[in-house]
Parts: structure tokens; sequence; C-alpha cells
């Protein structure tokens, strides 16, 4: 009964050690994949940086004139009451400081303005030229001579009456009730 009795604690004792060294062993490894998944995971987090990075530059070289026109924190906005010739000047200087590319896609001033004259001259000659033909049109509708009254002199409609008014007879009298 003893030898029994021995030899199943020897056996429970080496089933208890041989898992304490498999526990160990898997707690190791687990360890070591989490330290390699957080080593990839700051990698992947650097390369995610870096991308947002690229991407706002490229933004930048892409469309200057956004930067170009945010009002830098700290810095007031502009007052209305500036004095013209400073305001062109700061203008010219932030055009200066744009890519060459960039600043071909802004139109020059003088350019604009012309064109905006021109098209004002051009509606104004088509307004002429439709004024002239209405003018001409009335003038052909006009008659000739003394043969028909103007518009103006035209016997008018006889006005309607907005109460029927009463017949003054019938032509067959009515039978009145007894």
């Amino acid at each position: 009964m003893k030898k029994l009795f021995t030899l199943t604690m020897l056996i429970s004792f080496a089933v208890v050690c041989s898992c304490q060294k498999q526990g160990s062993a898997v707690e190791r490894q687990l360890a070591q994949r989490k330290a390699e998944l957080d080593a990839r995971e700051k990698a992947l987090d650097e390369r995610e940086k870096a991308l947002d990075e690229r991407e706002k530059t490229l933004a930048e070289r892409e469309n200057p004139t956004a930067s170009a026109l945010a009002v830098p924190s700290g810095r007031p906005l502009r007052d209305k009451t500036r004095d013209p010739e400073e305001a062109k000047a700061e203008f010219e200087q932030r055009i200066k400081q744009l890519p060459p590319d960039a600043r071909r896609l802004i139109p020059d001033p003088e350019q604009v303005r012309a064109k905006r004259e021109a098209k004002m001259q051009e509606r104004r000659a088509k307004r002429e030229r439709r004024l002239q033909e209405q003018m001409e049109e009335q003038e052909r509708m006009k008659p000739s001579g003394s043969a028909a009254l103007p518009a103006a002199e035209a016997p008018s409609p006889p006005p309607l009456a907005v109460y029927p008014q009463p017949e003054a007879s019938s032509p067959s009298p009515s039978p009145t009730p007894r």
C-alpha cells in the first residue's frame, strides 16, 4: 500500500513539475510575441506619421494659396481702414513667396479689370442695339397719316357694369299672384 501511495505521489509531482515548465515556456513565448507586436505597432505608427506629413506637404504644394491665405494664430485680423498702398505691397510680397507655377494661376489685376471693362462695353453696345431696334419697330408699327387714330386717342370700350342693371320692360308680362 505504501508503494502504491508513493508511486501516485511521484506521478502527480512529475505532472505538476512538467506543467510548470510548460507554463513558463508558454509565458516566455507570449512575452516574446507581445514584444514583437509592440515593435511592429511602433513602426507602423511611425510610418503613418511620416505618410501624414508627406500628404500635408504635398497638399501645401498643390494648393499654396490656402496656406498663404490662412490667418496665423496670434496675429489679429486685418483692419479695413488700412492704407491701400500698404495692402497692395503686402499682396505683392505674398505673391512673390509663392512658387512660379502657382503664380501663373493668379490673374493680373490689370488684365482682370480690362476684361471686365470690355464685357461692360459689349453689354452696353448690345443694350443700345436692342433699344435702337425697339425704336425702329415702334416707328414701323406707327400708322402713317391720319387714317387711324393713335393709341392714346382710340375710343375705349364701354365700362363693364359691376352690378346687373334691371331691364326696362319685359316682352311678356309676368303673372302676378292673387
